[in-house]
């Protein structure tokens, strides 16, 4: 009787505990579910005034060159890589320049700025700027276009933006919003203007980036803005400008897919037909943004990129994703002729120790383009060492004289004696 009577008690206990731990982990499972639903992290906003100040330098650019810079600098490296193309060929000229540059893997927007390379030198040399403003162009494109449109108004209305010979400004009513439109005056032709943002806008509320502005005194009587030599796009480029700026309420960058570089980029990359009429909204491709980071980790996550301070392991994960996304240029693996290459090892001994990816590994995780040397493309048949190896196809001499040194080095009797 004892022993049933403990028997009871015990299991009484047992349920009273159960229903304690029910009653206590439902809270529990409700404060977890409700931190795994918390929304995602969002980027940190710019301010008016340091966007104002961002976008003071190309303000006051005819809208066609406007949206094209907006959308190169969201391309830092490739500036950099244009800019070096462009010292290598100053012998280019016209139609054989646009020929020459769209055999390079670099996005429309880049290959198109090779017509104007005052303007490249401006973005290269001045490239940390160039990357804060694409990087905010990213985050906030709609409000980087409205603070365009407040430094236009700010020179406008100071009696310093006008039409001129090179260009014209209208006042317009786009969507209830009065906005400020700069168009070139001959679609053919390009002026770049020349400013010194102090004078035209007036003093900063945020200082103006530290960039090279022209001195006061460089600018004619009574004159803010100046013009230098007019650039000739309209035949290289085939069907007129590629950007555009929609100004109204939503702000956005359009192309144009009949230009030159985008058609050519829509038929490499195997976009519909119908496509290539008419304009659409431009989109931001990763894949041209190589190993440069974003500026923040929700706009990272949005492009499926890395953010600024991002690990190794970040940044390789975030390549191998942009080498597999649609529209990426894939590199031929076998050239024409070759023979199959001979496979190699995945893994040597002594190469991976503390986790360190050995350098075929690390090869390809770069981005597309990443096999190049300056201009070079650096042949995938070649099995270099990591003392610059011979190549696959050594020649029989050489292969001879390699296998002697080799039996030299592992044994070969000297001295009348044999060693180990």
């Amino acid at each position: 009787m004892e022993t049933r009577i403990r028997c009871f008690v015990r299991r009484s206990t047992a349920f009273v505990c159960a229903l304690a731990l029910i009653s206590t982990g439902a809270p529990l499972a409700a404060q977890t579910q409700g931190q795994t639903s918390a929304p995602a992290q969002q980027a940190p906003r710019i301010p008016e005034d340091q966007l104002d100040s961002l976008v003071a330098p190309i303000a006051l650019y005819p809208d066609p060159l406007l949206g094209q810079v907006l959308v190169a600098s969201t391309y830092p490296l490739e500036i950099v890589q244009l800019q070096q193309w462009l010292n290598q060929h100053k012998d280019l000229k016209g139609q054989a320049l646009t020929d020459a540059v769209m055999k390079e893997n670099w996005d429309p927007s880049i290959q198109a700025m090779a017509a104007l390379p005052d303007v490249v030198k401006q973005m290269a040399d001045n490239i940390k700027w160039t990357s804060d403003l694409g990087n905010a162009f990213l985050a906030q494109q709609s409000d980087v276009m409205d603070a365009v449109q407040r430094m236009r108004m700010k020179a406008k209305n100071a009696g310093n933006l006008k039409t001129t010979p090179q260009q014209k400004v209208q006042t317009e009513v786009v969507e209830n919003k009065t906005v400020v439109v700069i168009q070139p005056a001959s679609p053919e032709v390009v002026y770049v203007p020349s400013y010194n943002p102090t004078v035209v806008y007036g003093p900063p509320v945020y200082p103006y980036p530290a960039i090279y502005y022209p001195p006061p005194g460089y600018y004619a009587a009574g004159m803010a803005i100046s013009f230098g030599v007019g650039f000739a796009i309209g035949a290289a480029w085939g069907g007129g400008w590629g950007w555009g700026c929609g100004w109204g309420g939503h702000n956005n960058i359009y192309i144009n897919n009949n230009n030159t570089f985008i058609h050519n980029d829509n038929i490499i990359n195997n976009r519909p037909v119908n496509n290539l009429k008419g304009t659409s909204n431009w989109q931001h491709n990763a894949q041209h943004r190589g190993a440069a980071p974003y500026a923040d980790r929700a706009t990272a996550n949005k492009y499926g990129g890395t953010a600024r301070g991002a690990s190794f392991s970040e940044r390789q994960a975030a390549a191998r994703q942009n080498l597999g996304q649609p529209g990426a240029r894939q590199q031929p693996t076998q050239r024409p002729g070759q023979g199959q290459a001979r496979q190699q090892p995945t893994q040597r001994p002594g190469m991976e120790r503390g986790g360190v990816p050995s350098t075929r590994e690390a090869a390809a995780s770069r981005p597309a383009g990443g096999d190049r040397v300056g201009n070079r493309q650096i042949s995938q048949g070649s099995r270099g060492g990591a003392f610059g190896g011979a190549s696959s196809g050594m020649s029989g001499n050489a292969a001879r004289m390699s296998s002697s040194r080799g039996m030299g080095s592992m044994g070969a009797p000297r001295g009348g004696g044999r060693r180990r």
